[in-house]
């Protein structure tokens, strides 16, 4: 082969290499490209609720207090994982107040110590009920919300200290127009706080048929309570009283409960959904055929102890003032008694117990 052929052909092969080349150097230099993950679901609510209960967790202690029920809890978990459950307490005199116990596991609920706040703390004496606990970050103090009369705070920045709750101030000195003119012969009351990033809500009830809402800024937090207005209305035993509301995890979805009085005289949960905390509340498990949480649609395996399922509070993901819940991991700490149970309303043996969903979409 003649020398001047080869050399031709070399050329082309040459430029080939260089070619091939270039490629890879691009390719290493390129950034690298991930391959495509699919969306993040968003965890929903479940259109239709079936729960298993325990039987009572918490009943009173009979440490000098003649307590005869423990009612109206409110819980919440610290981030060391301790449970800090608030609860009403009534005594043989008719006497309302204000009790706390603590544990890290449920199964220690009815034998941890309970504490009196009326005479434990500077709460103090007379009528308290109906507590609403959290932690309040922008200010880093534990809040404890209740009704005198009045919607009451007090806040502690301890809340393994029962010891140490502040005397109590009221978010509004009177009650508001609104209320004196659609109450009735009801009583303003049941008290529940919920912030978002801008603004902090007051939800109360008026035992007839009416859930108000009331407003200040994140920042004039606790003072500035206004704007009180109407935001759901029924028949008063539709609407009575024991409200709640949460933000749904990873949403701008809010769930509201309120209790209600049955056609059987027993007490049960309606839901409603809304899109923001000042948007339009649908109802979501409203009926007493479709319920939130009723005697039809709660299971006991211990044996059934209770047919109302009364003024209780959802565990939250975190202990801060959004009340943020996961739907994934649905649970309600909540009031019964024994259905032969009768008499004065205050002499009721109201007993805590723990309902776990068992419908979850997750």
């Amino acid at each position: 082969m003649p020398l001047s052929r080869h050399r031709r052909r070399a050329r082309p092969i040459r430029a080939v290499v260089a070619v091939l080349l270039g490629l890879a150097l691009a390719l290493v230099a390129a950034p690298a490209q991930s391959a495509p993950q699919p969306e993040a679901s968003t965890a929903e609510l479940p259109g239709n609720f079936q729960w298993t209960s325990t039987g009572p967790l918490i009943s009173p202690h009979q440490d000098g207090s003649n307590s005869v029920a423990v009612k109206d809890p409110s819980v919440v978990q610290e981030k060391d994982g301790t449970w800090h459950v608030f609860m009403t307490t009534a005594d043989t005199s008719g006497d309302w107040s204000l009790a706390h116990t603590s544990f890290t596991d449920w199964s220690q609920a009815g034998a941890a110590p309970q504490t009196h706040l009326e005479t434990a703390s500077d709460i103090g004496p007379g009528y308290r009920a109906a507590p609403h606990a959290f932690y309040f970050a922008p200010k880093d103090e534990w809040y404890l919300v209740y009704q005198t009369g009045l919607p009451s705070f007090s806040t502690t920045k301890n809340i393994k200290d029962p010891t140490s709750w502040s005397a109590p101030k009221n978010f509004m000195d009177s009650m508001p127009d609104i209320v004196r003119d659609n109450i009735g012969n009801g009583h303003w009351l049941d008290f529940y706080v919920i912030c978002d990033d801008a603004t902090c809500y007051l939800f109360s009830a008026d035992d007839n048929g009416h859930v108000y809402r009331s407003e200040t800024t994140l920042g004039n937090f606790p003072d500035g309570f206004g704007n009180t207005r109407i935001v759901l209305s029924d028949s008063a035993h539709a609407l009575f009283e024991g409200g709640a509301v949460y933000r749904v995890k990873d949403t701008d979805t809010y769930l509201l409960l309120w209790e209600a009085i049955g056609s059987d005289g027993r007490r049960w949960y309606r839901s409603f959904t809304a899109d923001g905390l000042n948007g339009q509340w649908q109802p979501l498990a409203d009926t007493e055929s479709h319920p939130f949480a009723r005697s039809n649609n709660v299971s006991f395996p211990d044996g059934a102890w209770t047919t109302d399922i009364s003024h209780g509070e959802l565990l939250r993901t975190g202990d801060d003032q959004t009340m943020t819940l996961d739907p994934c991991n649905l649970q309600l700490l909540y009031q019964g008694m024994d259905p032969g149970a009768g008499g004065d309303y205050s002499q009721l043996p109201w007993r805590l117990g723990l309902a776990t969903n068992t419908t979850s979409t997750c």
